[in-house]
């Protein structure tokens, strides 16, 4: 564990400028400055995980292209994996727009429970090691060993393409900032590290960080 997130430290380090479900297998519960800006629009209300759900259509379908096969050495197994367990957040902007990361990916055979604060996911298949339970931007890495994931590892298990240029099916270039900071590296290369916030900025106007609150969570 200490080796991982040593190893996690030093990638973000040289990366950065200087500028729960209702399955019976589930163990949750619900509960720089850029050279154009746009105003960040406001997320939504708080969702099922404390945190706020996303506005916008969403990024693209909570699906992968070959469901229940391992990805990146990542698997999709019948129990969420809990020895490890952490979580990122992540927000995309096209053109100044928010784009919602969708509830159940990295699930086969989702399910959502209805809470009073929104849909909350589960699966009733397999849960890949890498997914999402709501529509709030939260990545959750539950791993059965400690290992360092990337952001790119994250986009290969849901399908879709992750570059400088592009976000999903979204085109141009791409802004990249993880816990306030400008990453000048491929986004691909970004550690999921704990508590850690990443927005994407695709085409312009850029949209100028926007924090997010981990207090009152259980996350």
């Amino acid at each position: 564990m200490g080796v991982a997130l040593v190893l996690a430290t030093a990638v973000f380090a040289a990366g950065c400028g200087s500028s729960s479900s209702p399955s019976a297998t589930s163990s949750h519960s619900p509960s720089a400055t850029a050279p154009s800006q746009a105003t960040p629009p406001a997320n939504g209300s708080i969702g099922p995980e404390g945190i706020p759900l996303e506005n916008g259509p969403a990024l693209a379908p909570a699906s992968s292209s070959a469901p229940g096969v391992t990805v990146d050495g990542i698997h999709c197994a019948r129990l969420e994996q809990l020895a490890y367990h952490i979580h990122a957040h992540l927000q995309v902007y096209v053109d100044g727009q928010p784009r919602s990361i969708p509830a159940g990916i990295g699930m086969v055979g989702r399910v959502a429970e209805q809470t009073p604060a929104g849909p909350f996911y589960g699966a009733t298949v397999c849960y890949y090691w890498l997914h999402t339970h709501a529509s709030d931007g939260v990545i959750h890495i539950e791993s059965p060993t400690p290992r360092l994931y990337t952001l790119g590892e994250f986009f290969d298990e849901w399908g879709q393409p992750l570059g400088s240029d592009q976000v999903a099916s979204a085109k141009g270039t791409v802004t990249t900032f993880v816990n306030g900071r400008v990453w000048s590296k491929t986004p691909r290369d970004i550690p999921l590290l704990p508590h850690e916030v990443i927005q994407l900025d695709v085409g312009s106007p850029r949209v100028p960080f926007g924090p997010i609150s981990w207090a009152g969570t259980t996350l």
